[in-house]
């Protein structure tokens, strides 16, 4: 069976992690639950076709994949670098594959030498033979590790408080949050809390493998579903889970999962709780204790490591808060309406018969067309209801929808008052005023045939003889009764021998 096809959104994606985040491909494939073959295939293809930052991020989804499709050279005969020495200077203070791979460049300027995706590919294959275990170094802002507590805070209704916990990669400065579960909710809302506490963003955001958010916890390739991906999105960051029964991968997590334990839960162990907000609420002025204390063996405390090495290096948050959304598959009906939890939203007509992307928050149903936005509607609970956007119509049906009763009265009016008699009967006499549009639609069409005072006359005419359908009224103009008057006699019986008088009847 062929593999799914890759969508051009999760494309830009695997370009603006390398050319924005500078990610590894490594790092790529696991954040986004691919293989390192297909993020090494379109980054060649972005780097052959010359592609910026700011080139892909300007461009649609269409202009993306003719510029990706477009004929690339592939580079023969390259010089091979010498990891063996590029492994010794990557020991040096501040010293960086993206400098030592512009060394290598400049050295070999006149021959052909890898692009620098595939230099460090070639050199972390290199470093993996070496086979060396080494301390983990984080650097500035970059990692923000994500965990739940596994104690719970009992409430008393009988319910359990669950404690978020987040701490930066370099400084562990520890975030602690308490939520009713542990749902994807949950999750997101915790981490988008423990943002707000840091004021600023990381590259990366480290959880453990929660079913809540990643889909496929597998060991080499997890893939997190799509609306941790669209938070991801929101806040210009990235998602990488760790491996599973690794917790080397998550130390950082695993360290401040435990001191939560130990220097704020335990203390709350006698309190008694009514809900979520009274653990939070308890829970900040012991966050503040842990966060200043000072470390055993390091100058500092968390909070001053923070202020100096992490936050400086933290991304802006965006200028909106995420909400939660939920995406789903829908195609487009021939009445351009999709149908979302039983209520049918209308997006442009032309994309009848398309399958598009809805995006679903609390507050709003967003439709997307290869990662454009083509509709956006207020959320609507009605069953079997329908939220219909005018433009989204053809013209047609557009004139359709604003035909009233009043309406044709009045165009009838324009005609004259024989004529705006005959449509007010024609509605009368129909069960519903709809059922008269098209006959008096035809009424009035045959001004254009006969002329307005024709058309006038032939309607006098029809209501004298009490018959003012469509019919009626063209076959009156068609045999021109409309041209002779009608003169009305009154009818007197003439003398016969047959009359039997009154005297009959006594």
């Amino acid at each position: 069976m062929p593999a799914p096809r890759i969508s051009m959104r999760k494309i830009k994606e695997i370009l603006r992690l390398k050319l924005d985040a500078r990610l590894s491909h490594e790092q790529i494939a696991a954040a986004l639950g691919i293989s390192k073959g297909v993020v090494t295939k379109y980054v060649g293809l972005a780097s052959a076709a010359g592609l910026t930052l700011s080139q892909v991020q300007e461009a649609d989804e269409t202009q993306l994949q003719h510029r990706l499709a477009g004929p690339g050279k592939k580079p023969i005969n390259h010089v091979q670098p010498d990891f063996g020495r590029v492994h010794q200077e990557l020991r040096r203070k501040g010293m960086t594959l993206a400098l030592l791979w512009e060394e290598y460049c400049a050295d070999h300027a006149d021959q052909q030498t890898y692009a620098y995706s595939q230099y460090c590919d070639k050199y972390n294959r290199f470093a993996k033979l070496l086979k060396r275990s080494m301390r983990q170094i984080h650097r500035a802002g970059e990692k923000l590790f994500i965990d739940f507590a596994g104690p719970t805070i009992l409430l008393t209704d009988g319910t359990r408080a669950h404690i978020f916990v987040a701490a930066m990669g370099a400084s562990s400065y520890t975030f602690a949050y308490a939520t009713e579960r542990e749902t994807m909710v949950d999750w997101l809302n915790g981490t988008a809390r423990a943002l707000q506490f840091y004021g600023g963003v990381p590259q990366l955001i480290v959880p453990d493998n929660p079913k809540a958010m990643i889909a496929n916890a597998d060991r080499y390739e997890p893939r997190a579903n799509d609306t941790v991906l669209d938070f991801a999105r929101h806040y210009n960051t990235s998602i990488l889970p760790a491996r599973p029964y690794h917790p080397q991968d998550k130390a950082k997590a695993e360290s401040a999962v435990q001191i939560v334990e130990r220097w704020i839960m335990a203390r709350l162990r006698h309190h008694t709780f009514a809900n979520v907000h009274e653990v939070n609420a308890a829970i900040i002025p012991l966050l503040t204790r842990l966060n200043q204390k000072l470390f055993q063996k390091l100058p500092g405390s968390r909070a001053s490591t923070f202020t100096s090495i992490d936050a400086p290096a933290l991304m802006a948050l965006p200028t909106q808060p995420y909400e939660i959304a939920w995406f789903k598959t829908v195609k487009v009906h021939v009445d351009y309406h999709v149908d979302i939890e039983r209520h049918r939203y209308s997006v442009p007509h032309a994309l009848v018969g398309q399958v598009l992307e809805a995006r679903m928050t609390k507050t709003m149903i967003q439709l997307l067309h290869r990662g454009e936005r083509v509709a956006s509607h207020p959320r609507n609970a009605s069953v079997g209801g329908f939220s219909t956007i005018d433009d989204h119509m053809p013209t047609a049906h557009r004139a359709h929808q604003q035909w009233t009763p009043e309406r044709f009265i009045h165009w009838g009016q324009t005609i004259g008052p024989a004529t705006a008699e005959a449509v007010t009967r024609i509605m009368a006499e129909n069960k519903h005023p709809e059922h008269g549009y098209r006959t008096s639609l035809g009424l009035l069409s045959l001004a254009k045939h006969y002329g307005k005072e024709r058309l006038e006359a032939g309607c006098a005419v029809a209501l004298q003889i009490g018959a003012c359908q469509y019919r009626h009224v063209r076959n009156i103009l068609k045999n021109n009764r409309d041209q002779h008057t009608v003169t009305a006699k009154e009818w007197v019986s003439p003398d016969h021998a047959h009359l039997r008088g009154s005297d009959y009847y006594q």
